[in-house]
């Protein structure tokens, strides 16, 4: 069952969100050869104390830290560790969650580590891309699928696959709630979309094939080529007047809409 939101749960939820955007910044600003995931968990917890709010991920489903790191080619859910230092070109996505007055916020970003190449550059910009063309499309009337389609359709245009095993989801009391968002799919498919849906949209896009294998941790999703993957994600509720990104840092005064005519190529 999706369970539509109203306008003071959604702002619950966008302060959760707002605490995640700044410790992503933090997290980013941290980010530079020589240091290790694990510092980047240690500084996510702390970060989150100073907030008072819980990070989501920890004990969610057994999983053991605050922030998933995933370096190159991991995907998702990369497992933080002393032993895994950054190097300059590396590229590391950061995942995390937090819990605030009963809501939960989510976002990833992925982070350059010094300078990178061309290509990692490129991945990155697609990936990205990729996600506000899916939130321009999570507008009242439209169907499920038009997010879907909208990420895959500019993916692979650009010669890059779409990772299937790993989807978006609806959020708001609970950190996954219906409906899942797959990245990839025909449009004019499933639910309609409503004023009040809160939905987390994450693409996960590879450089090479979209096959995949998880790691004997059994937690980190790698690329099975070996190539590198990229993966962004925003927290978005739907409004009559269009979709408001929620996990925007406490800088932005005012609600910010996407723009719809601002041109993403």
């Amino acid at each position: 069952m999706i369970i539509l939101k109203t306008r003071e749960e959604i702002d619950k939820i966008k302060r959760a969100c707002q605490v995640v955007a700044e410790i992503l910044l933090r997290l980013k600003e941290e980010v530079e050869p020589g240091v290790t995931t694990w510092d980047l968990n240690r500084i996510s917890e702390e970060l989150a104390a100073k907030k008072g709010v819980k990070p989501a991920f920890k004990g969610y489903r057994g999983y053991p830290f605050a922030l998933c790191t995933s370096v190159n080619d991991e995907i998702v859910h990369g497992l933080p560790s002393k032993k895994k230092v950054l190097r300059e070109g590396d590229i590391i996505s950061l995942d995390f969650g937090v819990v605030y007055d009963g809501f939960y916020g989510d976002a990833a970003i992925t982070v350059p580590v010094g300078k990178i190449n061309e290509r990692a550059w490129r991945l990155c910009k697609v990936t990205e891309t990729s996600l506000y063309r899916g939130i321009d499309k999570a507008r009242v009337g439209n169907r499920l699928s038009d997010i879907s389609h909208a990420i895959q359709s500019y993916v692979e245009k650009h010669g890059y696959s779409v990772v299937r095993e790993f989807v978006g989801h609806g959020i708001g009391r609970h950190l996954h709630e219906s409906p899942q968002i797959p990245n990839y799919g025909p449009p004019g498919r499933g639910v309609k979309l409503k004023a009040g849906m809160v939905l987390a949209i994450e693409p996960m896009i590879n450089e090479g094939t979209a096959d995949i294998k998880i790691l004997p941790d059994k937690w980190t999703a790698v690329t099975k080529d070996g190539k590198l993957s990229a993966h962004y994600e925003h927290t978005i509720a739907i409004l009559p007047e269009g979709p408001e990104i929620l996990s925007l840092p406490y800088d932005e005064e005012k609600v910010v809409f996407f723009d719809r005519k601002k041109s993403y190529r």
